[in-house]
């Protein structure tokens, strides 16, 4: 053994290994949607997203190798059919470029922070400044053609104050008047239905080009969870008086040609579940009424219970890839002693 070199830690491994699956998968979408986007505002957005995946696998592709590290099986040309008619419109390659900027600077964040190897510390860090940039990007260009969903309003505060009642954070009693919310829930509450919104189309585009039932359900069901939660949250903006979002024309074609594969389409959900299910717990803990925080915990639930079908139907067919972890010891002792030795 090398005394002089720094192994990787688990946490490193979990990142590199999430990373690869999450890039792998992003390329064949991405490369899909640049062969039929004509926006020449969009297209070079789309193209930087894909370069960003591109140069990724690069850098992992290359680590695994110098720490005989197994190359994950991830995502391929195997799971995109390049040749299949348009499915998505150019605005909406826009959005969910945006909207998985978003999650690429949640996750590589958080990458940033369990990685003590310098080389993998600067590889996470160049990553969350590429992710932030494209999501600038984008947000730049949806302002400029107005497709842009921006929050709502509301009048900047001209004096400070504090709470001075426990009533503050009620909101349960049907009986009393609930207060009005406050800019911090506003803003969870609005980002929550711009990401259900997504979901609801993603959902959409998979249940038609799939060739599995099982599959088409499964997303027809995701599909219904996303538009229950976005009239919960529209709701409660609307007893605020809070205008609710104004999407942008995010469209999909009537295509029913297989383009993903099962298999990547099925991880794709999973990891928007996952995704959300980190916006509604930080919309929890950040939300100061107890309706609203009991709103979120509820739905998560929901979502979970998404996931665990999901899971459960990939697994099935054998497409749910395991991250690396340690040995079973128990099972290695048995088999030991299975063998007589």
């Amino acid at each position: 053994m090398n005394e002089n070199k720094i192994y990787l830690t688990s946490s490193e491994i979990g990142c590199l290994w999430t990373s690869y699956m999450n890039d792998s998968m992003a390329k064949c979408i991405l490369g899909f949607m640049l062969n039929h986007i004509e926006d020449t505002d969009i297209k070079p957005a789309v193209q930087y997203a894909y370069d960003l995946s591109s140069s990724h696998l690069d850098f992992c592709n290359s680590l695994f190798e110098q720490e005989q590290f197994a190359i994950p099986n991830g995502f391929t040309e195997n799971d995109v059919n390049m040749d299949a008619p348009w499915l998505f419109s150019d605005v909406f390659c826009l959005t969910y470029v945006n909207h998985m900027a978003k999650v690429g600077m949640l996750a590589n964040s958080g990458f940033v922070s369990m990685s003590a190897r310098e080389d993998i510390s600067k590889f996470y860090t160049q990553a969350l400044i590429d992710t932030s940039t494209l999501y600038n990007r984008t947000n730049k260009i949806a302002i400029s053609k107005g497709v842009h969903a921006r929050h709502p309003y509301i009048e900047v505060p001209k004096e400070t104050d504090y709470v001075d009642s426990k009533k503050y954070l009620s909101g349960l009693n049907p009986f009393t008047n609930k207060r009005p919310l406050n800019a911090v829930e506003i803003s969870h509450l609005y980002m929550n239905v711009l990401t259900n919104a997504m979901g609801v189309k993603l959902c959409l585009s998979f249940a038609q080009t799939s060739p599995s039932k099982e599959v088409q359900d499964f997303m027809l069901r995701g599909e219904k969870i996303s538009n229950k939660h976005i009239r919960i949250f529209t709701d409660i903006l609307l007893e605020n008086d809070i205008p609710t979002p104004r999407l942008p024309d995010v469209s999909v074609s009537n295509s029913t040609t297989k383009t993903f594969s099962d298999k990547l389409m099925m991880f794709h959900m999973a990891l928007l579940s996952s995704a959300g299910t980190g916006n509604y717990a930080t919309a929890a803990a950040a939300s100061q009424r107890s309706d609203l925080a009991i709103n979120y915990e509820r739905l998560s639930l929901e979502i979970a219970q998404y996931a665990k079908s999901g899971a459960d139907i990939m697994i099935k067919h054998q497409w749910l890839e395991q991250p690396p972890g340690t040995k079973d010891r128990e099972n290695l002792a048995r088999n030991k002693s299975g063998n007589g030795t």
